[in-house]
């Protein structure tokens, strides 16, 4: 030929070309066969819920994952905790001055149903504190996850009486009970400091087997409200301890709960007023009551 190429050799080339599809082809359908068939591979397999096993799907946490085993309420340390927070006084109590004054049995021995409680010279009541600070306590008791109730809430008309307020904490079975009062001491007096009930056994009294937890409860409120407020613990009364220890108050007697009050400073001293008034030093006490509280019940 002209341009010097060979005639092909269809014989021999025609045989090879039927070998190399014939050994292809086999290949092919198996690597096919694979892919339709890998874990996976296909939507049809999730659907039919095949008892092949699956890879999990991006909705779909898997068992070790902290999403697919935690409950609900994950991260609620105080969750089926109850808590009773009892505001000192009530803001109307002036105003129903026979009914306060009435006497209720305390165990040991009567007194007055309720006071109004003291005021800094301004005029601020501790009637209104201790409503303002309960509420900032319930608020992170209640995002931890504890139920958390109230002796009153500025609803009722005066009151309640301190035996009534004990019975409160009774009834709920409460946990934890925290009365919130601030002192009326002479000025120049200045601190806080929580009171824990004294062993008492008379009438309806009988606190045996709540003052060992209730001084707990005082102990890890008392670190705490410090911490919180970078307040000192009173030195007129307790030794400076920040703990005092009482057999009059019937809301301590006549509980079968632990129970403590704090009172959170002096109302009648300047410098601590100046701190009861101010609205954030309240957020910062309500916050160092409420760790107290958890404190305690994660013991």
């Amino acid at each position: 030929m002209s341009n010097g190429s060979f005639p092909p050799e269809s014989g021999r080339r025609g045989g090879t070309l039927a070998i190399v599809l014939a050994a292809l082809i086999p290949a092919c359908c198996v690597a096919f066969w694979l892919l339709s068939s890998s874990p996976g591979g296909s939507k049809d397999d999730d659907a039919d819920g095949g008892s092949g096993s699956t890879a999990p799907s991006a909705s779909s946490p898997s068992p070790s994952s902290p999403s697919a085993t935690a409950s609900p309420a994950s991260g609620k340390p105080l969750q089926g905790k109850v808590v009773v927070i009892d505001p000192g006084h009530n803001p109307h109590n002036r105003d129903h001055p026979s009914q306060i004054a009435r006497l209720v049995d305390i165990g040991t021995n009567e007194k007055e149903c309720d006071t109004t409680g003291t005021a800094t010279n301004s005029g601020y009541a501790e009637a209104s504190f201790t409503l303002d600070v309960a509420r900032r306590v319930r608020t992170a008791l209640e995002a931890r996850g504890a139920t958390v109730r109230f002796t009153q809430d500025g609803d009722r008309p005066y009151g309640p009486c301190v035996d009534e307020r004990a019975e409160i904490g009774n009834t709920a079975h409460a946990d934890a009970v925290v009365s919130v009062h601030a002192d009326g001491a002479a000025a120049g007096q200045r601190g806080f400091h929580v009171i824990l009930p004294k062993s008492v056994r008379g009438g309806g009294a009988d606190t045996s087997a709540i003052t060992a937890p209730s001084r707990l409860l005082g102990e890890r409120l008392r670190s705490r409200f410090a911490k919180a407020t970078g307040s000192e613990p009173a030195q007129y009364i307790g030794d400076g301890s920040g703990l005092d220890v009482r057999g009059d108050l019937g809301g301590l007697n006549l509980s079968t709960v632990p129970k403590v009050f704090i009172e959170c400073g002096n109302m009648r001293d300047p410098q601590d007023a100046a701190e009861l008034t101010d609205a954030a030093w309240r957020e910062r006490a309500g916050r160092g009551i409420a760790q107290g509280i958890t404190d305690f019940l994660n013991e």
